[in-house]
C-alpha cells in the first residue's frame, strides 16, 4: 500500500531479539481500533489537542492488515489492541471489535475495556467469558477517577479474575485530577490484588510508581516512549532510579511497550533506548519477552 514504507531503522528489530537468543518481542502496549474511531484519534494527534499538548506526527499511519504484517516483520510475537472510550456508550462495542480482532489475528492478545457507568460490570464479565487476556483504561482521557463507586466491581471482577489491565494513571504527557500517583495509589489501596501494568512507567512520576511497583505484587509497569528521544526530552527518566528499575525488571515487574502505531518515530528507537540504558541482556530478555512470556503463559 502507499505509505506504508517502514523506516529503514526497523530492519534491524529482528537482529536485537536474535542477539539476546529471544523467539521474538511481546509488546503489550499497541492499539487497534475500529477504523472511523482511529481516524478520530489520529486528527487529535495532528491537530495536538488538549491532551497531547504538543506537534506528535503518527509514524505508521497504516491500515490494520499492514501493520499488522509489520509487527510480524520486526518480529513481534505477541501483542494487543488496546482501546479505551472517552464517554459512556462506548465500551462494549469497542470490545466486540478488539476482541473480533484478536480472533482474526494471530498473536495478539485479547484485549477489552471499560468505564464508569451502569452496566460496565455486566459487559466486563461478557468480556471475561470471551477469553479477554487484557484490559485498558486510560483515566487521563477518561475523565474519570480511578476509584469512582461505578468501577469498584469492576476492580473486583478483574482482581479476581488475575487478568491485567494497563492504566494510563501518569500526567504525561499532560497531567488531570484524575493522574499521579495519588489516585492510583487510593485504588490499589482499594484493591491490592489488581493485576495492573502502569503505562509509561508512570511518567513524569517514576519514583512513586516504582514504589508502588515494589509494594504491591500484582503492579508492573511498561517501557512505552519512555527513553526515547522525543519522550526523554519532556519527562526524563532519573539515573539514580535506573538499579531499581533493573531489580524490578529481573523480578517480572517491567514490559516491553511501544504505543505502537501511534509515535513519531521508528519502533526501533523504543528497543535502542532500552539497549542504551546498559542494564545488561538478562535485563532485556526479561522485558522484551520473558516477563509477558509469563504473565501471559505465552509458547
Amino acid at each position: 500500500m502507499e505509505g506504508d514504507r517502514p523506516p529503514p531503522e526497523d530492519a534491524a528489530v529482528p537482529g536485537f531479539w536474535r542477539r539476546l537468543g529471544l523467539p521474538g518481542l511481546a509488546d503489550v502496549h499497541t492499539h487497534f481500533l475500529p477504523p472511523r474511531l482511529l481516524g478520530k484519534v489520529w486528527a487529535y494527534f495532528d491537530a495536538a489537542g488538549p491532551l497531547v499538548g504538543r506537534e506528535w506526527p503518527i509514524r505508521y499511519r497504516w491500515d490494520d492488515d499492514a501493520r499488522v504484517a509489520h509487527l510480524r516483520r520486526l518480529g513481534v510475537r505477541a501483542f494487543t489492541a488496546l482501546a479505551y472510550p472517552h464517554r459512556p456508550g462506548m465500551a462494549a462495542a469497542l470490545n466486540r471489535w478488539t476482541l473480533d480482532f484478536a480472533a482474526r489475528t494471530p498473536g495478539c492478545l485479547a484485549s477489552a475495556t471499560f468505564f464508569p457507568e451502569p452496566g460496565a460490570a455486566g459487559y466486563v464479565t461478557d468480556a471475561l467469558d470471551a477469553g479477554a487476556r487484557v484490559f485498558k483504561v486510560h483515566f487521563q482521557v477518561g475523565g474519570f477517577p480511578p476509584t469512582d463507586p461505578a468501577l469498584d466491581a469492576v476492580w473486583g471482577l478483574l482482581a479476581d479474575a488475575g487478568v491485567p489491565v494497563v492504566v494510563h494513571a501518569g500526567h504525561a504527557p499532560v497531567g488531570t485530577a484524575h493522574t499521579g500517583p495519588a489516585p492510583f495509589a487510593a485504588l490499589l489501596a482499594r484493591h491490592p490484588r489488581l493485576a495492573a501494568i502502569v503505562a509509561h512507567l508512570g511518567a513524569p512520576d517514576y519514583a512513586a510508581f516504582l514504589d508502588l511497583a515494589g509494594a504491591y505484587e500484582r503492579v508492573r509497569l511498561d517501557t512505552t516512549m519512555t527513553f526515547t528521544s522525543f519522550f526523554g526530552h519532556a519527562a526524563p527518566f532519573p539515573a539514580a532510579e535506573l538499579p531499581r528499575l533493573r531489580e524490578l525488571g529481573l523480578a517480572g515487574k517491567v514490559l516491553l511497550g511501544s504505543d505502537f502505531p501511534n509515535i513519531p518515530y521508528p519502533y526501533a528507537e523504543q528497543l535502542t533506548g532500552l539497549a542504551g540504558l546498559d542494564l545488561d541482556d538478562d535485563w532485556l530478555r526479561a522485558v522484551c519477552w520473558g516477563n509477558a512470556a509469563a504473565l501471559f503463559g505465552l509458547p
